[in-house]
């Protein structure tokens, strides 16, 4: 038996037929979506659930924040602002420091070429202006740290909490003044080794024990100076033309204030003002319109060296082309 077309069932209720609920706009549904009158929900929830939400996520995130700033101040008490906790062979960085070099192009397409024409002043004024910058901040970390900057030498070290100045007149014709030699045919270079905290170089100061590998050269230089053995006890540099075809297009390199990093200036425990030492190379004459691969070595007991450009340690590789 059915009434007015509901049919019933089994347990002798009433089934009701389905019906389409009433075609909406979309405006409309926008405006349900925002705001139903009918069940009083804001997107979807009414406030008494957007007040449970809210209450939920501000336990949540103030738990989270808690968290973390319990496990930063546990990090934090574990370091020291000083010194990294792990040095030399217990680091990353481990115990064999690089060399850097200046001026280096700001073109990425140009790399570790240094390209240039000394006649030409657009040319000049983009090394000059590079070099400038580098000192710049050497000159501003001078001003800053006036208080334990002082002169040191072989038998001046630098006492607890002082550092050694650079000279940044020390460096010949290799001077703002001379263009860093931009402005003629034998420009200048400037190296540094990275800084390895507490790294203690072991320096070939022995005339009669040196590598057979080291440069005719430098092995010269070394004997010359054994009269005193305070300053033998510096990483030497040397440069050379990296391959037989560059060795004929750059014949002789001259290093200023002297062909070493001293003694002094190490071990570097990140003292405030401190400033590596520099090493100016002036490149005699090369070749014009060629292109020469340099390479400059650091030489001293515990650095090793690599030549591969995958993996190079204890040296650095440049290109070199001067156009006439």
């Amino acid at each position: 038996m059915s009434i007015a077309g509901r049919e019933k069932t089994e347990n002798g209720t009433f089934d009701f037929p389905y019906m389409k609920p009433p075609t909406k706009t979309t405006w409309e549904t926008i405006k349900t979506a925002l705001w139903n009158p009918d069940t009083k929900e804001v997107f979807g929830r009414t406030g008494k659930n957007w007040a449970q939400l809210l209450l939920f996520y501000t336990i949540f995130y103030a738990i989270l924040a808690a968290f973390f700033a319990i496990c930063m101040k546990g990090l934090l008490a574990t370091l020291n602002d000083k010194s990294p906790r792990w040095t030399l062979d217990s680091s990353i960085i481990g115990t064999n420091p690089g060399i850097g070099f200046r001026p280096i192009s700001n073109q990425t397409e140009e790399g570790s070429l240094i390209w240039f024409d000394s006649k030409n002043n657009t040319s000049i004024q983009k090394w000059v202006k590079l070099l400038d910058q580098f000192f710049d901040a050497y000159k501003k970390k001078v001003e800053v740290n006036k208080q334990n900057q002082v002169n040191c030498d072989f038998d001046r070290p630098p006492q607890n909490g002082q550092v050694c100045t650079v000279d940044l007149d020390s460096f010949g014709p290799c001077s703002p003044t001379n263009e860093y030699g931009y402005n003629s045919s034998s420009p200048c270079v400037f190296l540094k080794l990275n800084k390895i905290y507490g790294w203690q170089p072991e320096y070939y100061s022995d005339p009669d024990n040196l590598p057979d590998d080291m440069p005719s050269d430098l092995v010269e230089y070394i004997k010359n100076n054994a009269n005193s053995k305070e300053k033998l006890k510096q990483v030497w540099i040397s440069c050379y033309g990296e391959f037989p075809a560059d060795k004929e297009n750059i014949f002789t390199f001259e290093y200023y204030p002297t062909r070493g990093f001293p003694s002094y200036f190490y071990p570097y425990t990140n003292e405030p003002g401190y400033l590596s030492p520099l090493i100016a190379v002036k490149l005699n004459n090369p070749k014009p319109n060629v292109l020469i691969n340099i390479e400059c070595r650091a030489w001293a007991k515990n650095i090793n060296y690599r030549s591969s450009n995958l993996q190079r340690e204890g040296s650095i590789h440049f290109e070199l082309m001067r156009d006439v």
